[in-house]
């Protein structure tokens, strides 16, 4: 067994099963797994983790920003970098910047800033989410209406080229605007589709899923709601087990008895877990910002636009797991999953993220009694100490 460090705790989960007393290897940027005491390598360098808790870095699949930044706004590899050190204070140690419906010079500036982010091997850097253009005009939410529109041949092109050059592309559709032809022409060449921001009833919904759609965007939140007589997509999420679901926990997109009643209905493998849908505000004092031209007020945890539309979310995933702990009710084991081992699943990388077993990266976050997060590690690096800032 090799490793170069260890790092010592009262209680460690790996992504499976907690360890009381034990003792994290690290062999340079991987985990090399979870021991006791006694089973550490001779001459291995041992430290105390800070915090009470160790676990898995936090991976989210929804990001449009942080740290001051909205990725519409700067799509550059500064843009990303800065957005990627405001959530490593928070415990994600991987996530995909996301950008929300824009013009075309705008999604190109993303994609290649995502590109350039992923040569540059930015800490914390997943791939890239492109949330948009070709959503449904009616359940488009904030996204500007004149800036939704069909996907043609030429921007599937430039999806799968993408694709190729990310480790991770993530892109949300509505059927309204894609065929089902696109999305498996899409998923043939890699790019990872997400149903969202769409009217579409359950049939259609699983017409997509049997040509490769794999996930749905933000559950609950601009979609066809559950009915009696029509499911719509939400009852295809919670029935459909190759389908997983992103969804945001932050008391105002979603009802903590809805979420409750969502996770005892959700037919695996597929499973729900969280993302934040974060925007600039996260980690500052910010009253407010611009998406699109159009003003997004803060307040009181809440963003909305003018007419009071919901306009992404003021919550990091730590205070997400803080919610589903304290106002939801789930077990922390359940909360910790939700926001690291299942979306990493979701994308196809739960080999890699999600958990501390032996060959995954070694990222985890250490984290006091009340879920605050005092170390954050990517790649076995320290990217936020919280006795440093």
């Amino acid at each position: 067994m090799m490793a170069d460090r260890a790092i010592r705790c009262a209680r460690i989960f790996d992504g499976h099963v907690w360890h009381d007393d034990a003792v994290l290897l690290i062999d340079g940027a991987h985990s090399a797994g979870v021991v006791t005491r006694g089973d550490v390598p001779a001459g291995t360098s041992m430290e105390d983790a800070q915090g009470s808790v160790l676990a898995p870095g936090f991976v989210d699949l929804q990001v449009n920003g942080g740290g001051g930044v909205l990725f519409n706004e700067q799509p550059t590899l500064e843009g990303i970098r800065t957005i990627c050190q405001a959530h490593a204070r928070f415990g994600t140690t991987a996530l995909l910047p996301t950008l929300i419906t824009d013009t075309p010079q705008i999604t190109e500036a993303a994609i290649g800033a995502a590109v350039d982010a992923a040569r540059a091997s930015v800490p914390g850097f997943l791939g890239l989410h492109l949330e948009g253009p070709h959503l449904s005009w009616a359940r488009r939410g904030a996204h500007r209406e004149d800036l939704v529109r069909p996907m043609e041949e030429s921007d599937l092109r430039r999806l799968v080229d993408a694709s190729a050059a990310l480790p991770v592309l993530l892109v949300t559709i509505a059927p309204e605007n894609v065929t089902p032809d696109q999305v498996a022409r899409l998923v043939a060449g890699g790019v990872r589709v997400s149903l969202g921001h769409t009217e579409c009833s359950r049939e259609t919904a699983l017409a997509y899923v049997a040509a490769g759609a794999g996930l749905a965007t933000h559950l609950f939140n601009a979609m066809s709601p559950l009915g009696h007589r029509e499911p719509g997509l939400v009852g295809a999420v919670l029935d459909e087990s190759a389908l997983s679901a992103g969804l945001i926990a932050d008391g105002f997109h979603v009802d903590p008895a809805v979420i409750r009643i969502a996770l005892r209905a959700k037919a695996p493998p597929g499973r729900i877990f969280l993302v934040t849908d974060a925007m600039a505000t996260i980690g500052t004092d910010m009253e407010g910002f611009i998406l699109n031209g159009r003003k997004v007020h803060r307040s009181m945890g809440r963003l909305t636009l003018d007419d009071g539309t919901l306009a992404g979310a003021d919550i990091d995933m730590a205070a997400s797991v803080r919610f589903l702990e304290n106002e939801v009710g789930l077990p922390f084991e359940t909360s910790l999953l939700m926001t690291s081992r299942y979306p990493a699943e979701a994308i196809g990388i739960g080999a890699a993220k999600g958990m501390l077993r032996r060959g995954a990266d070694a990222d985890f976050v250490e984290l006091d009694d009340a879920c605050r997060v005092v170390r954050s590690h990517v790649g076995g690096v320290h990217a936020f100490d919280c006795r440093h800032g």
